[in-house]
């Protein structure tokens, strides 16, 4: 973490920082675009390592490998591996799971996932899977997303993802305690698209921007929103894609939809691709 928390005064941000968008799975691209950058690079990765493309053990098996190089957060896909592992959730019919479930170092893997932080600081960067409620700034959501991974991370974690599904409350109140709080942090972190400018989360909409419900609209755009003064990475959101603004990046490109593999350099924005062939030649 940086030694400068949310609110305060950035560091220089190292120029060998990259971001790498939604890869699940599609490790020949993954690969193909780590060669395009520089050698030195520190990988940032935005969360859904795995399920959907064709290589999400392989995936797995490299990120572990990097060691202190790579920071991952945690995505929808990634829980959504853990809850399958665990037997609380069975796999969806475009999974592309079971060489994990059945891999003889699984558990190693699995352990290696519910560890990843929901959420990760550093060089006046926030970077989560999918977004922000508009009541947190980007010191309370740090503090919010270690909740959960504490409770990850420890000897709980299964009695945690048998209670962690469902889209109520669909609202964060500082009242809010055990599953109840726990699953509004996970919902806003690795699933939130729309909300209202009251913060309501809103799940069935996962178009574009202007597909938005009446009365909802994307979280980043909610009026006063209290994290807008600090630079956020997300991804999760291939229908919005590529988008770039002064404290804002969002960088799922659709890559195992067949669009591209998308790195940004924290430092100036400078942008490296890689175009993919979708589920079937990714």
């Amino acid at each position: 973490m940086s030694s400068a928390p949310p609110g305060r005064p950035a560091p220089e941000i190292p120029p060998e920082v990259w971001v790498i968008g939604d890869v699940q799975g599609c490790l020949d691209c993954l690969l193909e675009l780590v060669d395009r950058l520089p050698a030195d690079a520190r990988l940032w990765l935005v969360g859904d390592l795995v399920n959907r493309g064709p290589r999400s053990l392989d995936t797995l098996r490299w990120a572990m490998r990097q060691g202190e190089r790579l920071v991952s957060v945690l995505g929808n896909h990634d829980l959504h591996l853990l809850a399958v592992a665990a037997g609380i959730r069975s796999a969806h019919a475009n999974d592309t799971l079971d060489e994990i479930l059945a891999a003889p170092d699984r558990d190693a893997l699995i352990d290696w996932v519910r560890r990843r932080p929901l959420a990760h600081f550093e060089h006046g960067w926030l970077m989560v899977h999918a977004g922000l409620l508009p009541q947190w700034s980007a010191g309370q959501a740090v503090e919010l997303a270690s909740e959960v991974q504490r409770v990850l991370a420890g000897s709980e974690w299964l009695a945690f993802l048998r209670e962690m599904y469902g889209n109520e409350p669909a609202r964060w109140s500082d009242s809010l305690r055990g599953a109840d709080r726990l699953r509004v942090i996970v919902n806003s972190l690795t699933r939130l698209r729309f909300c209202s400018d009251q913060g309501v989360m809103e799940f069935r909409t996962k178009g574009e921007p202007g597909d938005a419900p009446p009365g909802f609209m994307p979280w980043f755009e909610v009026p006063g929103r209290a994290s807008a003064d600090t630079p956020i990475v997300f991804g999760h959101w291939s229908a919005l894609g590529l988008l770039q603004r002064p404290k804002l990046l969002a960088l799922d490109t659709g890559c195992v939809w067949g669009g591209a593999l998308t790195a940004a350099r924290l430092s100036d924005r400078k942008l490296v691709q890689v175009r993919c062939g979708g589920r079937s030649g990714a």
